[in-house]
Formats: C-alpha cells, sequence, structure tokens
C-alpha cells in the first residue's frame, strides 16, 4: 500500500470538521427552542452566509461562549420596552420566546450584532454586552433556518 493512503483516508474521514462541528447546550437561556444537555450541529461562520434574524449562533460573548438568537442585525437601532422587542420602532414578531422579563432598554446596533436568548428571564445577553462584532459569532446552529422571524 503506498504511504499515502492511510493519510488520504483520514484526511477525508475528518474533512466534514472543516464545515460542522458538534455543540453541547450549557444552561436554559434558549428554552424552549434548546435544552440543557442537548447536542445540536453547528456550521461555522465561514461557510454559511451572513447572520440573519432569527437565526442561533454560537457566540463568543463578554463571559464565553454561548449560544443566542440573532434580534438585531447591523445599522438597526433595537429596543425593548415592557417585554417586547422593537426594530427601528417596529415591533419584532418572537413566536420562540415563551418567557419575557420586563427589562426596558435601547442598543444601537452599529456595524454589530444584537444577539439574545430565548429565554428572556435566564439569559444573560446582549441586553447586558450591547451587540457584538461579526468576529464573534463563530458558528450557526444548523435546523434553525425554518424558524427565522420574517421581520
Amino acid at each position: 500500500m503506498k504511504p499515502w493512503v492511510p493519510i488520504a483516508a483520514l484526511l477525508l474521514a475528518l474533512s466534514p470538521l472543516l464545515v460542522i462541528h458538534p455543540v453541547q447546550i450549557s444552561g436554559h437561556s434558549m428554552e424552549p427552542a434548546l435544552h440543557d444537555g442537548e447536542l445540536v450541529w453547528t456550521l461555522w461562520a465561514w461557510c454559511v452566509g451572513p447572520p440573519k434574524r432569527g437565526e442561533v449562533w454560537l457566540v463568543k460573548g463578554p463571559e464565553g461562549i454561548s449560544v443566542k438568537r440573532t434580534v438585531g442585525l447591523p445599522t438597526e437601532q433595537i429596543e425593548a420596552k415592557d417585554g417586547e422587542i422593537f426594530r427601528n420602532g417596529s415591533r419584532l414578531h418572537e413566536p420562540y420566546v415563551r418567557s419575557s422579563d420586563h427589562l426596558s432598554g435601547a442598543w444601537a446596533c452599529g456595524d454589530g450584532y444584537l444577539m439574545l436568548g430565548d429565554n428572556r428571564p435566564q439569559s444573560h445577553d446582549g441586553r447586558a454586552w450591547g451587540p457584538l462584532p461579526k468576529s464573534a459569532l463563530k458558528s450557526r446552529v444548523a435546523g434553525f433556518e425554518s424558524r427565522q422571524q420574517k421581520n
């Protein structure tokens, strides 16, 4: 057997990891969509397009790695009032949020993305951190494309 054959076989076997990788959910901030301990597949950021509203991403925030949903896009003004989220003054339809809190605030996304957990009372997210740069969005959770928000 040629010496390069086992090396080529190993590289071929590992090649899917260049595009996808498994992530185990830790915490309750994305319930009911994702649960603590659940294993999900993510697609590395370099192989997917720019983040879209409603997509779920693995992000590197100020407190480390977490999974959050894209709510605010670059150039948008996001405001929270009495548990509702508004984009440039229009209320966002968020069917994935089952339990909201009554925090208020406003964030100018600038060049960044505002990332929030679905379980707002138990999520430490962009409401505390502010928008994250695109480089902080590491990989997109697969399987949420059909659940994107249309706003």
